[in-house]
Protein backbone atom coordinates (compact mmCIF):
# COMPACT_ATOMS: atom_id res chain seq x y z
CA UNK A 1 0.00 0.00 0.00
CA UNK A 2 1.18 3.52 -0.81
CA UNK A 3 2.66 5.21 2.29
CA UNK A 4 1.00 8.49 1.27
CA UNK A 5 -2.48 7.06 1.78
CA UNK A 6 -4.35 8.19 4.88
CA UNK A 7 -6.95 6.24 6.82
CA UNK A 8 -9.84 8.07 8.43
CA UNK A 9 -11.93 6.13 10.94
CA UNK A 10 -15.63 6.90 11.48
CA UNK A 11 -15.58 9.86 9.09
CA UNK A 12 -17.66 8.39 6.26
CA UNK A 13 -20.08 10.93 4.78
CA UNK A 14 -22.89 10.48 2.29
CA UNK A 15 -20.99 12.17 -0.55
CA UNK A 16 -18.08 9.72 -0.24
CA UNK A 17 -20.46 6.79 0.11
CA UNK A 18 -22.39 7.82 -3.02
CA UNK A 19 -19.29 8.61 -5.10
CA UNK A 20 -17.42 5.39 -4.29
CA UNK A 21 -20.43 3.17 -4.97
CA UNK A 22 -20.83 4.94 -8.33
CA UNK A 23 -17.13 4.40 -9.07
CA UNK A 24 -17.61 0.62 -9.06
CA UNK A 25 -21.00 0.63 -10.79
CA UNK A 26 -23.15 -0.16 -7.75
CA UNK A 27 -26.69 1.21 -7.46
CA UNK A 28 -27.13 3.84 -4.79
CA UNK A 29 -29.87 4.11 -2.22
CA UNK A 30 -31.93 7.27 -1.73
CA UNK A 31 -30.03 10.00 0.11
CA UNK A 32 -32.12 9.92 3.32
CA UNK A 33 -31.79 6.14 3.61
CA UNK A 34 -28.05 6.17 2.90
CA UNK A 35 -27.36 8.98 5.37
CA UNK A 36 -29.21 7.08 8.11
CA UNK A 37 -27.33 3.87 7.28
CA UNK A 38 -23.94 5.61 7.34
CA UNK A 39 -24.77 7.32 10.66
CA UNK A 40 -25.84 3.98 12.16
CA UNK A 41 -22.67 2.17 11.15
CA UNK A 42 -20.86 0.53 14.04
CA UNK A 43 -17.56 1.52 12.46
CA UNK A 44 -16.36 2.86 9.12
CA UNK A 45 -13.08 3.42 7.31
CA UNK A 46 -12.29 5.83 4.48
CA UNK A 47 -8.94 5.69 2.67
CA UNK A 48 -7.68 8.89 1.08
CA UNK A 49 -4.97 9.58 -1.48
CA UNK A 50 -4.19 13.20 -0.64
CA UNK A 51 -7.67 14.80 -0.65
CA UNK A 52 -9.33 12.14 -2.84
CA UNK A 53 -11.47 9.46 -1.19
CA UNK A 54 -10.41 6.21 -2.85
CA UNK A 55 -11.86 3.43 -0.69
CA UNK A 56 -14.28 2.69 2.12
CA UNK A 57 -15.73 -0.05 4.22
CA UNK A 58 -18.19 -0.16 7.06
CA UNK A 59 -19.74 -2.59 9.51
CA UNK A 60 -23.08 -2.79 11.28
CA UNK A 61 -23.75 -4.93 14.30
CA UNK A 62 -25.13 -5.51 17.76
CA UNK A 63 -22.08 -6.75 19.67
CA UNK A 64 -22.51 -10.44 18.79
CA UNK A 65 -23.41 -10.38 15.12
CA UNK A 66 -21.74 -8.08 12.63
CA UNK A 67 -22.16 -7.55 8.90
CA UNK A 68 -19.43 -5.97 6.81
CA UNK A 69 -20.89 -3.85 4.03
CA UNK A 70 -19.85 -1.38 1.34
CA UNK A 71 -16.22 -2.45 0.95
CA UNK A 72 -15.30 -0.41 -2.13
CA UNK A 73 -11.94 0.43 -3.70
CA UNK A 74 -11.83 2.65 -6.78
CA UNK A 75 -10.94 0.44 -9.76
CA UNK A 76 -7.64 2.22 -10.44
CA UNK A 77 -6.51 1.49 -6.84
CA UNK A 78 -7.56 -2.17 -6.70
CA UNK A 79 -4.93 -4.87 -6.32
CA UNK A 80 -2.73 -2.74 -4.03
CA UNK A 81 -3.72 -4.19 -0.64
CA UNK A 82 -6.19 -1.43 0.23
CA UNK A 83 -9.21 -3.73 0.49
CA UNK A 84 -7.26 -6.14 2.70
CA UNK A 85 -6.23 -3.26 4.93
CA UNK A 86 -9.86 -2.12 5.27
CA UNK A 87 -11.02 -5.64 6.19
CA UNK A 88 -8.14 -5.91 8.69
CA UNK A 89 -9.09 -2.61 10.34
CA UNK A 90 -12.75 -3.63 10.58
CA UNK A 91 -11.90 -7.05 12.06
CA UNK A 92 -9.47 -5.48 14.57
CA UNK A 93 -12.09 -2.94 15.61
CA UNK A 94 -14.64 -5.70 16.21
CA UNK A 95 -12.18 -7.88 18.11
CA UNK A 96 -10.91 -5.01 20.27
CA UNK A 97 -14.48 -4.17 21.29
CA UNK A 98 -15.35 -7.66 22.47
CA UNK A 99 -15.34 -8.49 26.18
CA UNK A 100 -13.15 -11.32 27.46
CA UNK A 101 -14.64 -14.76 26.91
CA UNK A 102 -16.94 -13.61 24.12
CA UNK A 103 -17.23 -14.44 20.45
CA UNK A 104 -18.65 -12.71 17.40
CA UNK A 105 -20.14 -13.86 14.12
CA UNK A 106 -19.09 -11.71 11.17
CA UNK A 107 -20.82 -12.00 7.80
CA UNK A 108 -20.75 -10.27 4.46
CA UNK A 109 -22.19 -10.65 1.00
CA UNK A 110 -19.50 -10.70 -1.65
CA UNK A 111 -19.81 -9.35 -5.15
CA UNK A 112 -19.87 -12.29 -7.55
CA UNK A 113 -16.30 -13.24 -8.41
CA UNK A 114 -14.79 -11.56 -5.32
CA UNK A 115 -15.32 -14.51 -2.96
CA UNK A 116 -11.65 -15.50 -3.14
CA UNK A 117 -10.57 -12.10 -1.82
CA UNK A 118 -12.65 -12.59 1.32
CA UNK A 119 -11.58 -16.21 1.71
CA UNK A 120 -7.96 -14.96 1.83
CA UNK A 121 -9.09 -12.76 4.75
CA UNK A 122 -10.29 -15.86 6.65
CA UNK A 123 -13.97 -15.92 5.65
CA UNK A 124 -15.65 -19.19 4.73
CA UNK A 125 -18.28 -19.68 2.07
CA UNK A 126 -21.79 -20.36 3.33
CA UNK A 127 -23.14 -22.98 3.58
CA UNK A 128 -20.60 -24.82 5.64
CA UNK A 129 -20.81 -27.24 8.55
CA UNK A 130 -22.23 -24.69 11.03
CA UNK A 131 -25.17 -23.25 9.10
CA UNK A 132 -27.41 -23.46 6.08
CA UNK A 133 -27.34 -21.31 2.97
CA UNK A 134 -27.38 -17.52 3.22
CA UNK A 135 -30.63 -15.92 2.14
CA UNK A 136 -31.43 -12.36 1.18
CA UNK A 137 -34.57 -10.42 0.41
CA UNK A 138 -34.63 -6.96 -1.13
CA UNK A 139 -37.64 -4.73 -0.53
CA UNK A 140 -38.45 -1.79 -2.80
CA UNK A 141 -40.77 0.98 -1.65
CA UNK A 142 -42.07 3.49 -4.19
Amino acid sequence: MNADLKVCENCLKYETYFELREAVGWKNFCREQAETAVENSTYSVVVKDEDRDIAMGRVVGDGMYFTIVDVVVRPEYQGKGIGSMIIGKILSHIENGLPSGSRASIQLISEKGKEGFYMKQGFKLIPHEFCGPALRKIIYKQ
